[in-house]
């Protein structure tokens, strides 16, 4: 398939676009940095939070194991001071835990207090920092065993500390192979009704393992970090295309802009130039017509005489094609309001083909006619695009050799009709592609210059739009748009 060029002397042929066009915008490229930013963002912050999560996690879970190791504490020795302290003190009227019984009795006090509480180790010392009871019994009697926690015990005070094993990668990502929290208290006579604490008797130091917990805590770790980048990435492409709406957006009314100033430029320049043509033509008219007057009466005369002298029929001949280059100068400059009126177009095409059916004939162009069936009326000017259709259909058979092919096709959409027009010739040369809507400019050796533009303005004055670009397989092709939504006068 190949396309036609619009009207008159005017369209060179090889590759090209359509209408006027201005030198390409560069694209706005504010979806380029939103996307980099906000990736840039979006995974900083979901790091960033979820560190934070995480932190505030084991914080919690660490105050949790101290609050409860202090009350577990506290019920020891609540427990020990009640069920061995007295009882030994009545009985044995001293406390040796070296001695079978009394270490049996202490072991039984303690596991059974703390029976179903998750507790690694407990450790009781002595006045002497001797350890005197122990969950392992390899370490009862070692001296020295305590540190400064055990010395802040002795005086009253208790303390905790979270002891962390595992390679520098382990504690650096938070999983470290073990973790205990290790809690020093002293462990004290009780007085019956009071409040006030009784003498330190030893220090109970009580061992918690963490590290299944802090296990647990890596692994929701893992799932707030997934489930954060989802909820990121669902809102990062939600925001992304709200980007792109507003980008394209940018980019249209900058396009738009642009075209309107060209076009606003482009007005100012043919209404001078129109002023000025129209002037011209108008004072070359007259004198023209009496010189054309003149010819014709000399003509009749020498007839009459029977003089064989064809200056005057020259003079004549020359005078009719000057008048029709002022009238397409004029046609250009002063262009007619449209008188619209309900009009089927496939009527005004085969009109033209039945116009030019001889030259089709003799140059053996095969017509394809494809009209949608029916068509809907469109408020037209008849003869206006009477004019620029022919000039349009008389455009492509120039472009074409015979035995060519001319393909029209016509259909009908909701808001316009499209007329197609596309011819086999060699198409639009790229040089000049972006001339040919210019006025005054032609590749033929005898032309105006103006069929196109005239083509244009009458396209323009029914509110439709012209395009004229190279088909897919050589040729060229013209689409025109016109409205339906317009009410005839």
């Amino acid at each position: 398939m190949t396309a036609t060029t619009t009207s008159g002397a005017e369209a060179p042929r090889k590759g090209f676009r359509a209408t006027a066009q201005s030198e390409p915008i560069k694209p706005f490229r504010l979806v380029k940095y939103f996307s980099i930013t906000s990736l840039v963002i979006i995974f900083l912050g979901t790091i960033i939070l979820s560190v934070l999560n995480i932190h505030w996690a084991r914080r919690l879970q660490l105050e949790k194991n101290k609050d409860y190791a202090l009350l577990l504490i506290e019920n020891l020795n609540h427990q020990i001071f009640l069920q061995f302290v007295i009882p030994t003190i009545l009985k044995k009227k001293r406390i040796q835990l070296r001695e079978r019984s009394q270490f049996e009795l202490m072991d039984k006090v303690v596991r059974s207090t703390l029976h179903g509480f998750n507790i690694d180790m407990v450790n009781i010392y002595d006045l002497s920092n001797t350890i005197s009871y122990s969950f392992d019994k390899d370490v009862i009697g070692r001296a020295n065993a305590g540190g400064a926690h055990y010395q802040s015990a002795l005086n009253g005070e208790r303390s905790t500390q979270l002891e962390q094993r595992g390679g520098f990668v382990q504690l650096l990502i938070g999983i470290p192979e073990q973790s205990r929290i290790v809690t020093y208290a002293p462990l004290r006579a009780e007085k019956p009704l009071s409040r006030i604490p009784g003498p330190v008797l030893g220090v109970v130091e009580i061992v918690q393992d963490m590290s299944s917990e802090y296990k647990a805590i890596f692994r929701t770790q893992i799932r707030v970090i997934l489930t954060s980048s989802a909820v990121m990435l669902v809102l990062f492409l939600f925001l992304l295309q709200v980007v792109r709406r507003g980008e394209a957006i940018m980019e249209h009314r900058a396009r738009e802009r642009i075209r309107l100033e060209e076009q606003l430029a482009r007005a100012k320049h043919l209404s001078a130039l129109g002023e000025m043509t129209a002037t011209i033509s108008h004072e070359i008219r007259n004198p023209l017509g009496i010189i054309k007057s003149s010819a014709e009466l000399l003509k009749k005369k020498m007839d009459k005489l029977e003089t064989n002298n064809a200056l005057p029929e020259i003079i004549v001949e020359e005078s009719a094609r000057l008048n029709d280059i002022i009238t397409d100068f004029l046609n250009y400059a002063r262009p007619h309001q449209p008188d619209l009126r309900r009009t089927q177009i496939e009527d005004i095409v085969d009109k033209i083909l039945q116009y030019l059916e001889l030259e089709l004939v003799q140059r053996r162009i095969d017509v394809i006619r494809d009209f949608q069936n029916p068509l809907p009326a469109v408020a037209v000017d008849a003869d206006m695009l009477h004019q620029a259709m022919l000039n349009l259909l008389l455009n492509a058979l120039q472009a074409m050799d015979s035995d060519g092919r001319l393909e029209i096709r016509i259909k009908g959409f909701d808001q316009d009709v499209q007329i197609e027009i596309v011819d086999s010739g060699p198409g639009i040369d790229n040089a000049i592609i972006e001339k040919i809507w210019d006025p005054f400019f032609t590749n033929k050796e005898k032309g105006t210059g103006l069929g196109l533009g005239i083509v244009q303005n009458i396209i323009e004055a029914h509110n439709g739009k012209i395009h004229l670009e190279n088909a897919d397989f050589g040729g060229a092709r013209v689409l025109i748009t016109l409205p339906l939504k317009q009410e005839p006068n």
